[in-house]
């Protein structure tokens, strides 16, 4: 069964056609910004134009708009074409895709988080997490890193304070995520942002689908 998997929660815009475990075509670009731009064309260049049997999508945590921007086109494109949809989390994409090419039996993913945060949560091999996972800053989240190697794009943060400590620079692929077992890409197609967006509705209210 073919799966189409879009990754638009971080930095990268990333797109995967699997087969099962095999990788029929994939492409990645680290944008930073500009992903609904960026996005369609990269389906639209897969294969068949990417169509599948099932939709997975990033759900989170990350940017709020990138996260929103995945869902919104898998949620589009599962509607077109009558298939279903599911989401899988941005750290456990990382972790599964770090444990493929290392030894260790536990790690924790640090991702940026925005206003000086990181999200962070720790993993061991069989990708059962070792807790939920956390909005913290960077001299907490070194404490919650608790000698494991840290992956992610947000391991910067913590360099700075310890220069010494082993880290992995890492982006969610979209390709890795026949790596996910089933347990772990059965997430509702929600955002799941980890912390309160800056915007507000009126009243204050935090809008719909967040995760605090």
């Amino acid at each position: 069964m073919r799966t189409l998997v879009i990754d638009t929660a971080t930095a990268a815009c990333s797109v995967a056609l699997l087969d099962g475990d095999r990788v029929v075509a994939h492409a990645h670009d680290v944008v930073g910004r500009g992903h609904a731009e960026k996005l369609v064309p990269m389906i639209a260049a897969l294969p068949d134009g990417g169509r599948a049997a099932r939709i997975l999508v990033d759900c989170g945590p990350g940017s709020f708009t990138g996260i929103r921007v995945g869902i919104a086109a898998a949620r589009g494109l599962a509607l077109g074409w009558g298939i279903p949809v599911s989401g899988y989390s941005s750290l456990a994409l990382i972790a599964a895709a770090a444990f493929a090419s290392r030894d260790d039996q536990m790690l924790t993913v640090v991702l940026e988080g925005g206003h000086g945060e990181v999200f962070v949560q720790g993993y061991a091999r069989d990708l059962t997490a070792l807790g939920p996972f956390a909005s913290m800053k960077p001299e907490a989240a070194l404490a919650a890193v608790e000698g494991r190697v840290a992956v992610g794009n947000g391991v910067r943060w913590l360099t700075a304070l310890r220069p010494d400590l082993p880290v992995v620079e890492a982006l969610p692929e979209a390709a890795q995520a026949w790596r996910l077992p089933d347990t772990l890409i059965d997430l509702a197609p929600r955002p799941v942002y980890g912390r309160a967006p800056d915007a507000k509705l009126p009243g204050g209210v935090t809008p719909p689908g967040v995760a605090a």
